[in-house]
């Protein structure tokens, strides 16, 4: 049996790969100590020539519709795992099949829930799983997509400003659908609920948490903020027409959570006395995007938000409000950001992100202004942040990007 590589971004090192030995049987020679989480599949994180790739063995079919439907949620712009190929005609030293192998990209500075438990997380932090997971969860069902097997283990987290932002692992039961229904946006909440229950406890039967959790009160709060998020994102809104600025009152509301809405459904009655609204077409990346726009930089949500509201505060400390605000982007990219950021030394690259970095200098500024009773200068902060809190965490990256 001949063996079949099909690839979206063909890398020649992949070939070199033993593909003729069960996966399981990898070695130290191709295999990475980088966390992973639990799995039904046998899984290895393998590094060729600087890039980073997840394997995972399957049955042939379900590889190809997995790769597949990866590639579809990418070209939809939602936050999964990008897969890289799949390798088919495995066979071992003796002729036996072997199962198929998917290959996705290692998503760089993203842990599996149990490993960020592991690297100091408390049970106090699950809300923030929790929102991250349901941010998730809504932004596939707007693109009529149906997960069927949401949970914890499915799902990476990267930091994004003091909480995460989750990314799709798995998408072997995955559909895209022209509409997704109600019963099927209910079977994923069900099934969402019924997983991160399970898997709460079993954290808490492994000692993983210092306090307890409350299992219960955790998957409440996931049903009550997928429905408080999906009625603020979808829901119809009637009003007088005299009240014609609850419609930009509404839009602001949506950008504040960080969706942009790209269309609104619009309905007058007929008299013109009575107005109704609904979002038609809302997607997340709201600050994400303005922050690209002005600066180039490409980061979480969340991270982009804090690192505008920065560039408004360079702004209005240098009295730059009434200059071109692309120029003055570029002043505070250019002196402040690069400059603080630059400031972490080689050996403490792996240990989060540049935007995050960047996100709890600004908070540890914020302690040592406070110590100090005046504002303590941007850089310092950077150098007191490094030296006494950054060297001591672990790192979330298996090695540094070359440069």
């Amino acid at each position: 049996m001949a063996l079949r590589i099909v690839a979206s971004r063909p890398d020649p090192a992949i070939v070199t790969l033993p593909w003729s030995t069960p996966l399981e049987e990898w070695d130290d020679r191709f295999v990475v100590p980088l966390p992973r989480g639990l799995s039904r599949h046998v899984v290895r994180i393998v590094r060729l020539r600087g890039r980073t790739y997840a394997v995972k063995e399957t049955v042939e079919a379900i590889a190809f519709r997995e790769y597949r439907m990866l590639r579809d949620l990418g070209r939809l712009g939602l936050p999964a795992v990008v897969p890289q190929g799949v390798v088919a005609g495995r066979v071992d030293a003796h002729g036996e099949e072997l199962p198929a192998a998917l290959l996705t990209e290692h998503l760089q500075f993203s842990l599996p829930y149990r490993s960020l438990f592991s690297h100091g997380l408390d049970a106090d932090d699950l809300p923030s799983l929790v929102d991250a997971l349901v941010v998730l969860l809504v932004r596939l069902h707007l693109a009529d997509f149906f997960w069927g097997d949401v949970s914890l283990s499915n799902v990476l987290f990267r930091r994004n400003a003091g909480g995460f932002a989750a990314y799709l692992v798995d998408a072997e039961t995955g559909e895209l659908n022209a509409t997704l229904s109600d019963r099927l946006r209910q079977h994923d909440l069900t099934v969402a609920t019924e997983n991160v229950f399970a898997e709460l406890l079993d954290l808490q039967a492994s000692q993983s948490v210092r306090h307890e959790i409350d299992a219960h009160a955790v998957v409440e709060l996931l049903g009550r903020r997928y429905t408080e998020l999906w009625d603020e994102l979808t829901g119809v809104e009637q009003f007088s027409a005299e009240e014609m600025w609850r419609i930009e009152q509404r839009i602001e509301r949506l950008n504040d959570l960080g969706f942009d809405v790209d269309e609104l459904d619009i309905v007058t009655d007929f008299d013109g006395d009575q107005v109704r609204i609904q979002p038609k077409v809302v997607d997340l990346g709201h600050h994400r995007r303005e922050l690209q726009a002005l600066t180039g930089l490409n980061v979480e949500d969340g991270q982009a938000r804090r690192l505008l509201n920065d560039l408004a505060s360079f702004t209005a400390h240098h009295d730059l409000g009434r200059e071109d605000r692309s120029l003055v982007a570029n002043r505070w990219l250019t002196r402040i950001y690069e400059p603080v950021t630059a400031l972490v030394p080689p050996e403490a690259r792996g240990k989060l992100e540049p935007a995050e970095v960047f996100h709890e200098i600004l908070e540890h500024r914020w302690y040592l202004s406070e110590q100090a009773g005046r504002e303590v200068d941007i850089f310092d902060t950077a150098r007191d942040y490094i030296a006494t809190q950054l060297t001591r965490r672990p790192d979330e990256v298996v090695a540094v990007e070359p440069e």
